[in-house]
C-alpha cells in the first residue's frame, strides 16, 4: 500500500504534517509527502462554485470545517503566505524523520485551475519554479511529483523526463460508482504521448479519497465518517494487488485522523506493508510496463476531468 500525502495549504503544512509523521511513525509505515512550495491562495478555489458538482461535494465534505475560514481567506480577504518560504523547517522535519518528500505544485490552486488549458511553457515555468524553491528548502533537487487535483498537461508530463525523475503519481485509475476499479489490471504505467513514449514511470492512485466517498450513498448506505474506513477496507481486502492511497494533510492529518488510524491499523492487519513511493519504484522498475495515451476522465465523487489511466497499447 503506497501512502501518497498531497499537502495542499500551509495549515496543512504547519498542523497536518506533523500529525501525520506522527501516526506513520507509530505504525512504523512509510509514505511520501508532497509539498506546495509556492503561495496558498487557497481562497481562489471559490471561483469554482459554477462547476458542475461543486456546491455537492462542498456540502458533504464540510470544506470550512476542514480547511479553516482563515485559509478560505487567503488570495481574497488576506495575502496568500508563502508556504515554502515560511514552512520551510516544518518541511525539512519530514525529511529528517525519514520519510520520502516531493513536489506537489508551486500555487495550488493555479495549477489546479490552468494546466489543462495552458500551454506547454506556462506549465513548464510553474514547475521550475517549484523545483527551485524544493532544491532551496532541502539542499537537493527533487526526483519524484504528484500534480495538484490530478491536473496535468502534455508538456508537464515531458518535464517530468526532462528532470530526470525516474517516477511521479499524477493520475487516477477509472473507478466504478461503488469505489472498485472499472479495470482490475490498471496500475503502474508509462504515458504516450502520440509515437513519443515516455520514460518515467506512472503510478496512479487507485483507491478513492475520503472527500469522494463522505456522503454519499453507495449501494444503499451513506458513507459517513462511522463507516468510511469500513468501507475502504472491504475494498482492499484480499491483499491480491498493490494500492496507492492519496491522503491529504488538511483531512487525514487533521479532523479525520481518527479515520486514518483505522486505515492504517486495518491495512497492516490486511498484510500490506505501508510504503513509499520510492519503495514501490524498487518493487516495479525492471518489470514489464504497459503504455497507455494520455488521458482525461471522470471520476464520482469528484466534479470535473482529471487524468486517468487510459486503455493500454496493444
Amino acid at each position: 500500500m503506497v501512502l501518497k500525502i498531497d499537502v495542499d495549504t500551509y495549515r496543512g503544512t504547519r498542523e497536518g504534517v506533523p500529525n501525520l509523521v506522527r501516526m506513520l511513525k507509530a505504525h512504523n509505515a512509510g509514505a511520501t509527502f508532497l509539498f506546495s512550495l509556492g503561495p496558498d491562495h487557497t481562497g481562489w478555489a471559490m471561483r469554482r462554485a459554477l462547476r458542475p458538482g461543486f456546491f455537492s461535494k462542498v456540502s458533504r465534505t464540510s470544506v470550512v470545517e476542514h480547511y479553516g475560514i482563515k485559509t478560505l481567506m487567503y488570495g481574497v480577504l488576506l495575502p496568500g503566505p508563502d508556504i515554502g518560504k515560511d514552512c520551510a523547517a516544518d518541511m525539512r522535519a519530514v525529511r529528517d524523520a525519514g520519510f520520502e518528500c516531493g513536489i506537489h505544485t508551486w500555487d495550488h490552486v493555479l495549477w489546479q485551475d490552468n494546466v489543462a488549458r495552458r500551454d506547454a511553457g506556462w506549465a513548464v515555468n510553474m514547475m521550475r519554479k517549484a523545483a527551485a524553491r524544493y532544491t532551496q528548502v532541502f539542499g537537493v533537487a527533487p526526483h519524484t511529483h504528484g500534480a495538484a487535483g490530478w491536473q496535468m498537461n502534455n508538456g508537464a508530463f515531458h518535464e517530468h523526463d526532462h528532470a530526470g525523475y525516474a517516477y511521479a503519481s499524477d493520475g487516477r485509475c477509472v473507478l466504478k460508482e461503488d469505489g472498485t476499479l472499472a479495470n482490475p489490471a490498471d496500475g503502474p504505467h508509462r504515458l504516450s504521448d502520440g509515437n513519443k513514449v515516455l520514460a518515467h514511470i506512472q503510478m496512479p492512485t487507485t483507491l478513492p479519497t475520503l472527500d469522494e466517498v463522505l456522503g454519499c450513498e453507495i449501494d444503499g448506505v451513506t458513507i459517513t465518517t462511522a463507516n468510511i474506513a469500513a468501507f475502504l477496507l472491504r475494498l482492499t481486502e484480499g491483499a491480491t494487488r498493490d494500492h496507492v492511497y492519496t491522503l491529504h494533510a488538511e483531512l487525514e492529518g487533521q479532523k479525520l485522523a481518527p479515520i486514518f488510524e483505522q486505515l492504517l491499523a486495518g491495512w497492516q492487519a490486511q498484510g500490506y506493508q505501508l510504503a513509499s513511493m520510492a519503495d514501490y519504484h524498487r518493487k516495479i522498475q525492471h518489470l514489464p510496463m504497459p503504455v497507455c495515451p494520455i488521458t482525461w476522465g471522470e471520476l464520482p465523487g469528484r466534479s470535473g476531468t482529471l487524468i486517468v489511466q487510459g486503455a493500454a497499447s496493444a
